[in-house]
């Protein structure tokens, strides 16, 4: 078994063709449910998720799709479609806008989305800033580790981490498993500093929180937060204000108090530098899921833009995404902010 298998479900493989063998024509592949009994009924008591209705209800997203955006370049697979579908709890109407705001923002944010694959982003991997755990926690949600004090401003910009955050979760979606049961962040911010916090200002902040309320078939069930300093006053105090209230009821500020932690991860998930018991923390294993999934990643994200598509993009730019300009006079009064914190 493979190191990806350990980590999600894939789909089947492609049998390659011969040289002489003239490729088949370009057609949705069929959708063949990977899901266990068990989670089944999981998304059809939480995501009103009904196997008999499942391909008419993608059908019917499909349509809309066609009818409402004919010029919207997207997948129209099934299993594809099922990440929104999922995502809104079935809602058509909400599952198109997901879909929707979800291409305008790859278009809208190039410096993240353009040439999004995991060789162009060996350094923030080696750098140990982001892994996800080998274990889920106890609802089978797969937990995303980030400990920003990895990450040394002089080697590249913020985007670069935001981009390895995005190849995750691009990553993580693919499982039918993280569609239904989601996914728990866990953030260690021991050791950022106020200069590192000053990076991250309201127009990435922004940016990033709209894309994940509003624009990524994903569901975030917990934000677990340890080892915060004092500055984190000031970091707190720039996303808040674009979190929506659901979102914000999931923060959980545990300070250096690991048992805090231990209530909702239990010890046997966590390595051994969260008080755990599951070894010490290896980044090599997902790193390693990442790089084996390359021409994926060069398929979905490293094709030319057309004109319309950037001119879309724009065009459906979701609120979350603002200019730089309108985000400068926020940006100096959150660094009072944060000087404040100390």
């Amino acid at each position: 078994m493979s190191e990806e298998s350990d980590y999600l479900r894939t789909s089947p493989s492609v049998t390659s063709l011969s040289e002489n063998e003239l490729p088949p024509p370009a057609e949705p592949p069929g959708y063949v449910c990977s899901l266990t009994e068990d989670l089944v009924t999981k998304a059809r008591e939480e995501l009103q998720e009904k196997p008999e209705w499942r391909l008419r209800d993608v059908q019917a997203l499909r349509d809309m799709v066609q009818k409402e955006c004919p010029n919207l370049s997207t997948s129209l697979d099934d299993a594809f479609l099922l990440r929104f579908l999922r995502a809104r709890k079935f809602d058509y109407d909400r599952a198109l806008q997901l879909l929707v705001s979800y291409q305008s923002c790859r278009r809208s944010w190039p410096e993240v989305f353009n040439n999004l694959k995991p060789s162009a982003l060996k350094d923030v991997l080696a750098s140990g800033f982001l892994t996800v755990l080998p274990h889920t926690d106890p609802r089978g949600c797969h937990i995303l580790c980030m400990r920003p004090d990895r990450w040394i401003p002089s080697n590249y910009p913020i985007t670069e981490n935001i981009r390895a955050i995005y190849l995750t979760l691009e990553k993580l979606i693919q499982s039918e498993e993280t569609q239904v049961n989601g996914i728990v962040i866990l953030a260690d911010y021991k050791g950022v500093s106020l200069s590192k916090a000053s990076h991250f200002g309201p127009f990435i902040a922004k940016k990033v929180i709209g894309i994940l309320q509003d624009g990524f078939p994903i569901r975030i069930k917990a934000v677990h937060v340890v080892n915060e300093p004092r500055i984190f006053k000031g970091i707190f105090a720039i996303i808040k204000p674009f979190l929506k209230e659901k979102i914000a009821n999931r923060f959980f500020l545990h300070g250096s108090d690991l048992n805090s932690l231990h209530t909702s991860l239990p010890r046997s998930i966590l390595p051994k530098e969260y008080g755990g018991t599951a070894g010490e923390l290896d980044i090599s294993a997902w790193n390693a899921v990442l790089l084996a999934s390359e021409e994926d990643f060069v398929r979905e994200f490293c094709q030319p833009v057309s004109v319309c598509d950037s001119i879309l993009g724009q065009a459906l730019s979701p609120e979350g995404l603002t200019s730089d300009v309108q985000c400068d006079d926020s940006l100096r009064a959150v660094k009072s902010q944060l000087y404040s914190c100390y």
